[in-house]
């Protein structure tokens, strides 16, 4: 017999989200306090960065945070390819498949040295990508996992149509956007002491995060049972 509810948005409860949204705080906060002042999610950050620095003919820093950018990209194909070659899969869901490659390509990035920051930077910048393309729903509603802006505007939206009409709906949208980029925070501000204070083997922090995702997604699957 199928399992109906396994195919469903598994990673749809914020419990999950919790620990995936920590560690795209954590990741941003590392990238760019031990791997050489370059963000990891926020690409805005390094195009306005690169931009300037193709400006100022800098063209060492143009690399620096071009190699980002192209990750971040290469990342979001792949997680549409895992999508669609393993969505109908029965003995693992896909949004698994991605928290494993996600869990092993940063376990990798923790024994980088600091000569090849580019090279980690650029795993961190992909494993991003396959994350806010895969993880980017909470009951029902889109959020992103790797920044802020989007949530930004869509609890501010929701609480203004909260203080319109006094829909208690549109009051439990706005305190579940605030709340992620509350538990973003606590993940960068935790990724940014630890990795200053720790070094680079800091990253396998997100590992552990990413870990307990996984196994939270197969308790909801046997609840949906």
């Amino acid at each position: 017999m199928k399992n109906n509810g396994f195919h469903g948005q598994m990673s749809d409860k914020f419990r999950s989200a919790v620990f995936i949204i920590l560690s795209g705080g954590f990741q941003d906060a590392y990238t760019y306090c031990c791997r050489d002042g370059v963000f990891a999610n926020a690409q805005t950050g390094n195009i306005v960065l690169m931009s300037s620095a193709l400006f100022r003919g800098e063209w060492d820093k143009v690399v620096k945070y071009l190699v980002p950018i192209i990750s971040f990209l290469i990342g979001i194909a792949v997680a549409e390819l895992v999508h669609v070659h393993y969505k109908r899969y029965e003995r693992i869901h896909w949004r698994q498949i991605v928290l494993i490659e996600e869990i092993v390509l940063l376990f990798i990035v923790g024994f980088i040295p600091e000569t090849m920051n580019a090279l980690a930077n650029a795993l961190v910048s992909f494993v991003c990508a396959l994350q806010v393309q895969t993880f980017h729903k909470i009951h029902g509603q889109p959020y992103a996992s790797t920044m802020c802006i989007g949530n930004m505007r869509s609890g501010m939206e929701s609480l203004c149509a909260f203080l319109r009409s006094h829909d208690r709906e549109a009051l439990t949208k706005s305190l579940t956007y605030f709340g992620v980029i509350g538990v973003f925070a606590v993940g960068a501000g935790i990724g940014s002491v630890l990795s200053t204070s720790i070094g680079y083997g800091i990253i396998w922090v997100c590992c552990g995060l990413l870990m307990v995702s996984f196994c939270l997604m197969f308790i909801h699957e046997q609840q949906e049972q």
